[in-house]
């Protein structure tokens, strides 16, 4: 496709607020328009299933990359391919490739979960095209961990190349590692500003500014938020008197935006782990060098942290005290997305080390498909009204 094609340009000059809905418009759309726009203009997709994925690799090759997050759709045609105990997201990611809504060049997901790995092989006996598994090592703590993940992904690089149909240049990675430090720069600026001035940008509206970049390329979203975070820094709102929380449980399944809009009405969401995937190396990625070494190092050493990833050096509990500390939240929100074994299982540890902080924290599970959220909403203003006058 050519790269002066915009897939994503209606949004020049729209009023903040405008904006802001035609995001949200678009992040809900399970047709996927602007992927459609890619493959009609002669573009290959490669999808990959949550949580964390080297997206310059695809990038690199032409490709584009699509965050395979599930959607708000019900799984019709993909019940009868899984058992009946899984969460929602395993099952609407593979409803979406069936009935068409989605189409893709290749698959990969990760063993971040039994369901999450089988995944894999139930994508590959239902379409003609690659369906991989990307290891990311199960030991980070290994003198061997990083070269192990940098041959992992020349292995992948190989697999997408001949859907590419072309050889990945060093050059053309290296370019794609400086796009992609840009996106995750400008990503760490709109985070400063949820920390700092909250007022200024809701849970939602930072939600979809973040997961835009899951199915547009990277020069786009780049371009869209360079324009958007100064139009929301000079933003004309007043602060509330409101408590200032951090979310954490949104790694892989995503919450509907309702229930960001629940939390937005009596709290300040001012640092979370949505879409942690899309920001998941924390600091610029060397340009110099072997890329693949770069990202494989990356990815271990300047890295956030996730119930997928069990690094000895990451302690969970220490990591989301720390999360709480630098957001200066004065509350957690303990969340996990229903039958969510990794989330679920992370929740007695984070529990019990808020409780030995001392910190306040109000315990929930969400779907992607939940629609009512006046209970929750209820509950979430008596927990914070009791903080408040206790």
């Amino acid at each position: 496709m050519n790269q002066t094609d915009n897939l994503f340009s209606a949004w020049h000059d729209k009023p903040l607020d405008d904006f802001f809905v035609f995001c949200r418009d678009l992040l809900e759309d399970p047709e996927h328009p602007t992927v459609r726009r890619w493959r009609a203009a002669g573009g290959k997709v490669l999808g990959h299933f949550q949580v964390y994925f080297p997206e310059e690799i695809a990038h690199a090759a032409g490709i584009l990359p699509l965050k395979i997050r599930g959607a708000q759709v019900q799984g019709m045609e993909s019940e009868s391919h899984f058992g009946s105990y899984l969460c929602s997201v395993i099952k609407t990611s593979l409803e979406l490739a069936l009935t068409g809504k989605v189409e893709l060049d290749m698959f990969v997901t990760h063993p971040i979960c039994d369901a999450a790995r089988n995944l894999a092989a139930i994508w590959g006996r239902n379409f003609s095209y690659p369906s991989q598994i990307l290891y990311l090592p199960q030991n980070p703590n290994s003198s061997h961990s990083i070269t192990y993940l940098r041959d992992e992904y020349a292995r992948l690089q190989t697999e997408i190349e001949t859907i590419a149909g072309h050889a990945i240049t060093a050059d053309a990675l290296a370019n794609s590692v400086a796009v992609y430090n840009e996106s995750r720069a400008l990503m760490r600026q709109l985070y400063a500003l949820k920390r700092d001035m909250p007022w200024k940008v809701s849970a939602e509206e930072a939600y979809c500014l973040v997961a835009l970049a899951g199915f547009l390329p990277r020069e786009e979203h780049n371009e869209c938020m360079r324009a958007i975070l100064p139009r929301l820094m000079a933003r004309q709102t007043k602060s509330q008197d409101k408590m200032r929380v951090v979310f954490e449980g949104g790694f892989c399944e995503q919450p509907p935006l309702d229930l960001l809009q629940t939390i937005d009405r009596s709290c300040y969401l001012v640092d979370d782990d949505l879409m942690i995937g899309l920001r998941w190396i924390t600091e610029d990625v060397s340009v110099q060098g072997d890329p693949l070494y770069n990202l494989a190092e990356a990815y271990l050493e300047k890295s956030s942290y996730s119930p997928v990833q069990h690094d000895l050096r990451k302690p969970k509990e220490k990591m989301l005290l720390e999360r709480i500390r630098n957001a200066k939240a004065e509350v957690a929100i303990i969340t996990a997305a229903k039958m969510c074994e990794p989330g679920l299982e992370e929740q007695v540890a984070y529990c019990k080390a808020l409780e030995e902080a001392d910190i306040p924290y109000f315990v929930s599970e969400f779907e992607e498909n939940q629609t009512t959220f006046d209970h929750l909403g209820i509950q979430l203003e008596t927990f914070v009204e009791n903080i408040l006058f206790s």
